[in-house]
């Protein structure tokens, strides 16, 4: 199964910063790729393609203009959708239920107003709380409660660089790539 991210609504001049860390956020915790709509942006999509390149791992990430076909699509093709909100199932309660079908998941992270037809089509609403807050803490609360933990464990292959950890300063190896 795999976990694809979509950022609705990036507004290239206004998100730029947010939209890496969702996309940071998604490679790191465990999804397999991110999907931006809204605004095209080249060098975002640069950015974390270097990221990956640096840092390992078959993460892809790719921009698409409509995100309202894409969802339809994807539900066609069998997957299935999670819209990540304050207004939903608790987190803590429905990941049992998600990981009970073996389909690809796409998790939804809004932009600016996220359409009610988002939550229509989303096959779970899931509260990360039910306050305001962050796409990029609700997209880390999610992963890290749906893999239990075990995004801690993940080894980005092919990595040009590796953090040692270390309890104090920084240690970093660098990797010859294999192919």
């Amino acid at each position: 199964m795999n976990f694809h991210v979509l950022r609705l609504d990036h507004r290239r001049v206004r998100d730029a910063r947010i939209t890496t860390h969702v996309c940071l956020t998604a490679r790191a915790f465990g999804a397999s790729k991110v999907i931006l709509s809204g605004d095209e942006d080249k060098k975002i999509i640069g950015n974390i393609r270097d990221v990956v390149k640096r840092w390992g791992g078959n993460f892809e990430i790719e921009y698409i203009k409509n995100w309202d076909g894409f969802i339809e699509d994807w539900k066609k093709d069998g997957g299935e959708v999670i819209h990540l909100t304050m207004y939903g199932e608790a987190v803590q309660e429905v990941t049992t239920k998600i990981h009970e079908s073996s389909n690809d998941k796409l998790i939804i992270v809004g932009g600016s107003r996220v359409p009610s037809k988002v939550y229509q089509e989303a096959d779970w609403n899931v509260s990360i709380t039910n306050q305001p807050h962050s796409e990029v803490a609700a997209l880390s609360i999610f992963l890290h409660t749906l893999f239990e933990g075990k995004e801690y464990e993940i080894d980005f292959e092919n990595s040009e660089l590796k953090v040692i950890p270390t309890a104090h300063g920084k240690q970093v190896q660098k990797r010859k790539k294999t192919l």
